[in-house]
């Protein structure tokens, strides 16, 4: 159900200059999915009446993927006070709670959410998210009376030696009653160090006009914003701690943990072995039985039940690969459709291809799928068996049942239960129902 005095405002329009990229900062991807991706997921469960986008001017890349939710341009990079102005269109509600939060804080919990709105809706005007640390470097300082009431929040730069003292850290996000919030931003003004709107100033204008402020408590972890590409891999190391966790929890066998890499949509069936160095990209689903030896790469494929991948495999995107099937070492696959029960055992490539079942594809096979111009398709019946050293030269069929000699380069289509052997450049030879006779024997 719909919380129609809720509504969420989402600061995602930070240049990121820290990142050294020409990407936009929350768009950056953390276990193969954007930084803000986890915010909006943990937002939507709140079912807000509405979540709203601040974004930089040009910033395409970023409304696009936040739609169909509403983005509001800040035109000019004037602050986190200036950027909340910038969505002031887009908010309806005159009554209730207006929650800002940040598009590089992708660990925020639900349950930390509600505990600010709850405070919120229990006569808080204004409740902050902040956390303890020991080492408070540069974070905004949250100021408390003798009451334990926050008063303030100093920005780093404009601390005072006494301030930098104090360890409790603004956190950044905010609940704000939606009946105040308008007229203490315009209070707001830029004299400071950066010459800039500060939205941590709204605490101090409240307080000055009796209107009270709280303070939430979280983890210093949960409240990580990302600024950096050091923060970016400091959040990958937590991330990766997670999920190879929940693996763990739902029964996967990680032979050493620390060195496997999951993405964050990956799904395991029962008794799956990981052994070693492995690395699973984005859109990976590994059914039941399946070992993936050490050092392989999976990416956007499906690996069926009773699989074994690798050592030294690598499975490219649109690859799937059959029930029973074996996948050796230092065979690549990609956008190819492997049948059950088949083995590539090693130093194979096969590309845009089809293999049926229970065919054998011999060590030093290529698919020679690229002519320079486009990529065509190679097709592999049923029970065929490619010789060592082979190139399938496509676009080319291979019929069901049909034998491929060692060392050939086969540019001619393959009847069905033929052999194929290479007599000479120019041309193929082909006996036809050899393979058929051979198998009655």
């Amino acid at each position: 159900m719909v919380i129609e005095d809720l509504e969420v405002i989402i600061l995602a329009a930070g240049l990121g200059t820290r990142m050294k990229s020409k990407k936009p900062k929350v768009l950056h991807e953390l276990a193969g999915k954007p930084i803000i991706n986890y915010l909006i997921e943990t937002v939507e469960k709140l079912n807000p009446r509405n979540i709203t986008f601040v974004v930089g001017p040009n910033d395409q890349l970023t409304k696009n993927l936040v739609k169909p939710y509403p983005s509001m341009i800040q035109k000019t990079r004037e602050g986190t006070a200036h950027a909340v102005i910038s969505a002031k269109e887009s908010i309806s509600i005159k009554e209730g709670t207006v929650l800002v939060l940040f598009g590089a804080d992708p660990f925020v919990e639900l349950n930390t959410l509600k505990k600010m709105i709850d405070l919120r809706n229990s006569g808080s005007r204004v409740v902050v998210l902040g956390f303890e640390t020991k080492n408070p470097a540069k974070y905004g300082r949250l100021k408390l009376n003798k009451q334990g009431e926050l008063v303030s929040i100093i920005e780093y730069k404009d601390a005072s030696e006494d301030e930098l003292k104090i360890n409790l850290c603004n956190g950044g996000s905010m609940a704000v009653d939606a009946t105040v919030l308008w007229s203490l931003l315009d209070k707001i003004d830029n004299k400071n160090s950066k010459k800039e709107y500060y939205l941590t100033d709204i605490v101090r204008i409240a307080k000055e006009k009796n209107i009270k402020c709280s303070l939430i408590k979280a983890s210093e972890g949960e409240l990580m914003g990302i600024d950096s590409k050091v923060d970016l891999s400091i959040a990958e190391r937590q991330i990766q701690t997670k999920l190879r966790k929940n693996a763990l929890e739902k029964g996967v066998t990680l032979i050493d943990p620390e060195t496997v890499y999951l993405s964050e949509d990956i799904i395991f069936g029962d008794d799956v072995i990981i052994e070693p160095n492995v690395f699973f990209g984005k859109g990976v689903i590994i059914g039941d039985n399946c070992c993936i030896r050490a050092f392989s790469y999976i990416e956007n494929a499906e690996i069926k039940n009773n699989v074994t991948v690798g050592p030294f495999a690598r499975i490219r995107p649109g690859s799937q690969i059959g029930s029973g099937s074996n996948i050796g070492n230092f065979v690549e696959i990609k956008n190819s459709d492997i049948n059950e029960n088949t083995k590539i055992n090693h130093l194979a490539y096969v590309g845009d291809s089809d293999i049926g079942k229970e065919s054998n594809i011999g060590a030093g096979t290529i698919t020679a799928n690229f002519d320079g111009i486009k990529k065509s398709q190679t097709y592999i019946g049923q029970r065929v068996s490619i010789g060592s050293n082979s190139v399938l030269v496509a676009p080319v069929k291979i019929g069901d049942g049909a034998v491929v000699a060692a060392g050939s380069v086969v540019r001619d289509d393959v009847p069905d239960y033929s052999l194929h052997v290479e007599s000479k450049r120019s041309a193929d030879l082909i006996k036809d129902d050899w393979a058929k006779n051979r198998s009655k024997k």
